[in-house]
């Protein structure tokens, strides 16, 4: 049976995790700017498996609005066009030689806000988890309680510990969305 230290070490260490999968999460989602984590979740059927994008090519941005995708190996270039076609990023590769190169082009009011839509909802999901961490941790928390190894006081003391935490962290998630949110709308 975990302490309470233990308890308060492992909440808060999947409250974190949970607010780095949002914020991954939101690098995906493209804002009219080029950036290398559009295709980060990229993979790409190669050497008779599907592989990640970054284990068969790098990825550079040469302006704001162009991505530059130079495959390892030439044989690769079609599998990487391929990929990106098929994926939900909505853009046409124009392939030259070893290199794949992705406009990005502006993106209509009408699009922003359909992305701020998608935002918030990943930002509502990662609040979900937090709180789906906190209520695991507040039911360790009562089975300390039920089994007398904390006291009353220790028992609300840890409840309001985990609650500071929690609201700790859905405010870094709301961040995070207002962040972004204003990232897209950028004209």
């Amino acid at each position: 049976m975990a302490t309470l230290d233990e308890i308060y070490k492992h909440t808060e260490e999947k409250m974190q995790k949970a607010l780095e999968a949002t914020r991954g999460e939101f690098v995906g989602i493209r804002t009219g700017r080029a950036s290398i984590g559009l295709v980060d979740r990229l993979h790409v059927e190669a050497y008779g498996t599907s592989v990640p994008l970054k284990q068969v090519a790098s990825v550079s941005t040469p302006d704001p609005r162009t991505l530059q995708i130079s495959a390892f190996d030439r044989t690769t270039v079609g599998a990487i066009k391929k990929a990106i076609e098929t994926s939900d990023l909505g853009l046409t590769p124009n392939v030259d030689g070893q290199h794949v190169r992705l406009s990005i082009p502006p993106l209509t009011e009408e699009r922003r806000k359909d992305l701020v839509k998608v935002v918030h909802k990943k930002a509502e999901e990662g609040k979900i988890a937090i709180r789906n961490i906190r209520h695991k941790s507040i039911d360790e928390i009562k089975t300390l309680h039920k089994d007398h190894r904390v006291t009353d006081d220790e028992n609300k003391r840890a409840g309001e510990h985990v609650q500071k935490t929690t609201d700790k962290y859905i405010k870094e998630v709301d961040t995070l969305t207002a962040h972004k949110e204003k990232e897209i709308m950028e004209v």
